[in-house]
């Protein structure tokens, strides 16, 4: 009797731990596409992604590479004050998008272009996403907001 009862105990133990190993992986695999990491310009640069690589970038829009194409079309430059990282994106732009301001943009790394298919940018005058922060803090070009 007391054996079954083993047996049994040691069976349901088996098969809870394969049914959680099963859904670790299921998991695992359907959050593949939906993991993005983030990088600076300078971390880019130093070793560029692979073209089929998603990933974010973010930093400010460098002064003076702000060009509006033809269409919805928009190229700049993002920077972190080491490095500069030529982005186009087609689509329409936050309002509040504009030179000197930061920005998080997702998208794939090609031919030395950062091809973005979304653009975040600040949602009020002071806001800086936190990964652009420690960005450009790194380089020593991030200055706090002023207090008033």
């Amino acid at each position: 009797m007391k054996s079954l009862k083993k047996q049994r105990r040691v069976q349901i133990i088996a098969v809870t731990a394969i049914a959680l190993v099963l859904a670790t992986g299921l998991i695992g695999y359907a959050m593949r596409d939906g993991i993005n990491f983030f990088r600076s310009p300078s971390q880019v640069m130093a070793e560029p992604p692979a073209p089929s690589e998603t990933f974010r970038i973010g930093g400010l829009v460098e002064e003076g590479t702000l060009r509006r194409g033809e269409g919805e079309t928009v190229t700049f430059s993002v920077t972190d004050g080491g490095a500069s990282v030529p982005v186009r994106y087609t689509g329409v732009l936050p309002d509040l998008f504009g030179e000197n301001e930061g920005m998080v943009g997702l998208g794939r790394y090609e031919d030395g272009v950062f091809t973005a298919t979304e653009i975040l940018a600040k949602h009020d005058e002071e806001y800086m996403p936190k990964e652009v922060v420690d960005a450009l803090k790194e380089q020593g070009v991030y200055q706090e907001p002023d207090g008033s």
